[in-house]
């Protein structure tokens, strides 16, 4: 399976991030992620519909919409028209993410299911068999630029045995912390899909250290 490589444009300068996520784009992003926070669910306020379709009328990857929002059914209609053709939603804040995750597919994004660091793996075990993929995060969400949880490595080795025993087509993506020198353990202990933030837009070149992330990525494959 190949592994996707997803900046995360929160961590980008919003003066120049059209210029920004082009270089991704160069360097061999797979998907831009895209962070949507309301200021309750998280301690943040970032981005919301209309800047997605700006972005997702100009790009030639998939736009995954990182919904940390209250009551994320009532705002998903709006990403999939903005473009989205990923979404995910946390297990912490949906009471029925059955339903969630057929309404994101049946407008037709891929549907995730996302936990955050002191959320057991349990509470997805149900939903992984509705979801096209998980998303772990190996961070506190809220912020860009946070120190990588360690805890995450192991937890990250039990979700890919989880999903290879309940819904092996289901991918697994990780965000939060990651960086070109613990990007490679991410991917061997099971990310298919990782999520890189500052470890892409803090560099000179945006589109070389793209491409440096890609190649530790396939070199992780490799072995």
């Amino acid at each position: 399976m190949e592994k996707l490589l997803a900046p995360s444009i929160l961590a980008g300068d919003w003066w120049n991030i059209g210029e920004q996520i082009e270089a991704t784009l160069r360097g061999g992003a797979d998907i831009i992620h895209f962070d949507v926070m309301d200021g309750h669910f998280v301690p943040n306020i970032t981005v919301g519909p209309e800047i997605l379709t700006s972005i997702s009328r100009r790009v030639n990857v998939p736009v995954d919409a990182h919904l940390m929002i209250e009551n994320p059914d009532r705002y998903i209609p709006s990403f999939v028209e903005a473009g989205a053709k990923w979404i995910s939603v946390h297990i912490e804040n949906v009471p029925h993410i059955h339903r969630t995750l057929t309404l994101i597919r049946e407008l037709g994004a891929k549907a995730g299911v996302v936990l955050n660091p002191g959320t057991p793996l349990s509470a997805v075990e149900e939903a992984i068999h509705y979801a096209d993929y998980v998303l772990l995060m190996s961070v506190n969400p809220g912020f860009s630029g946070q120190r990588f949880i360690e805890r995450s490595l192991e937890r990250l080795s039990l979700l890919r045995d989880m999903r290879d025993r309940l819904n092996p087509d289901c991918l697994i993506e990780v965000d939060g912390g990651v960086k070109e020198d613990n990007v490679v353990e991410v991917v061997r202990a099971g990310a298919d899909v990782v999520v890189v933030g500052s470890g892409i837009f803090s560099a000179k070149d945006v589109e070389a250290q793209t491409r440096k992330l890609k190649d530790l990525i396939s070199s992780a494959v490799a072995v």
